[in-house]
């Protein structure tokens, strides 16, 4: 691994821009991605001679633009030009950002990959590596923040950026609790899934049936099971000690879903209950239910914001 700053790159009084280039396969689109993360609206592949105009009062924020060879007016020289004359705005805080690695690297990445490089799309990729590599080398020269990410994971790179570029505008953690029936089938898109069918069941209640989970009385007669109070203890604890862990992983959303047979007494009362804790701990939390948002009972509810968590 290597950079050219050992220190990190704070804001300035201009507009930050960060301009994202380097040999494809080295992790421009993860490097981009990390930017958006931290807050930088990303722009990939403008052509060169849009860029100034883009810069001209049209965007306020911090702002990552990705460039590479296949910019149909793309040369090193024009880029060269480019990055002199806006370097020279006293409006911008310009960054040039060099993302590369060992031809042998990017070889096995596309090996691996079997995508076709845009410099040899019907020849061996490694002819046409050279070929960028040899064609990037006068603007490798120029770079102001130069990773070399050879030896690095996605992770890695994320991080590494994060140090260089954080500007202290990146948002919290997301987390979105919800509920649903396992008859209509687990829930896509969850990261952590617990399954409330063990606790005592409303249904079986003929005054709590047609109620729901968000009900006083149903939530009060789900808490009573002698099993209840453990249960959310522990998944409350679990959650606050990974909640932490996923944001250093760079994790932006976090989907918790609690499953019961008909979604909408037990899972329902878990996740109003959850989200609530959550939210008083200080997470960004929002929360969903599915069934019955179906039944058109209930819509998507921000539980709380808070920006510090």
């Amino acid at each position: 691994m290597g950079v050219t700053r050992s220190d990190p790159v704070w804001a300035q009084a201009g507009q930050r821009v960060v301009l994202v280039t380097g040999p494809s396969g080295a992790g421009r689109t993860t490097a981009i991605g990390a930017l958006e993360d931290l807050g930088y609206e990303p722009i990939v592949n403008l052509p060169l001679n849009l860029v100034p105009r883009l810069l001209k009062g049209h965007l306020t924020g911090p702002v990552a633009l990705g460039v590479d060879v296949r910019g149909r007016d793309f040369s090193a020289a024009a880029l060269i030009e480019l990055v002199d004359m806006l370097t020279k705005r006293p409006d911008l805080d310009l960054d040039l950002l060099y993302l590369d690695a060992r031809p042998e690297v990017l070889e096995r990445r596309y090996s691996e990959t079997r995508r076709r490089h845009p410099l040899s799309p019907v020849e061996d990729p490694g002819a046409g590596i050279a070929q960028e590599m040899d064609l990037l080398s006068p603007i490798r020269m120029r770079a102001d923040v130069l990773i070399d990410t050879s030896e690095m994971s996605p992770h890695d790179l994320r991080a590494e950026v994060g140090r260089f570029f954080d500007t202290g505008r990146t948002e919290p953690l997301s987390v979105t609790v919800n509920s649903f029936s396992y008859k209509r089938g687990v829930q896509r898109g969850l990261d952590l899934m617990f399954d409330c069918r063990f606790l005592a069941n409303p249904h079986w209640e003929p005054g709590l049936r047609a109620r729901d989970g968000r009900d006083a009385a149903v939530a009060e007669y789900v808490a009573a099971d002698p099993r209840f109070a453990e249960f959310h203890q522990r998944v409350l604890d679990l959650l606050l000690f990974l909640l932490p862990a996923y944001v250093a992983e760079g994790k932006a959303y976090l989907s918790v879903g609690f499953g019961c047979t008909g979604g909408q007494h037990r899972s329902v009362a878990m996740t109003e209950s959850i989200a609530k804790a959550l939210a008083e701990a200080g997470w960004r939390v929002s929360k969903r239910h599915r069934e019955l948002e179906r039944l058109g009972h209930a819509e998507n509810e921000e539980t709380k914001v808070r920006s510090g968590a």
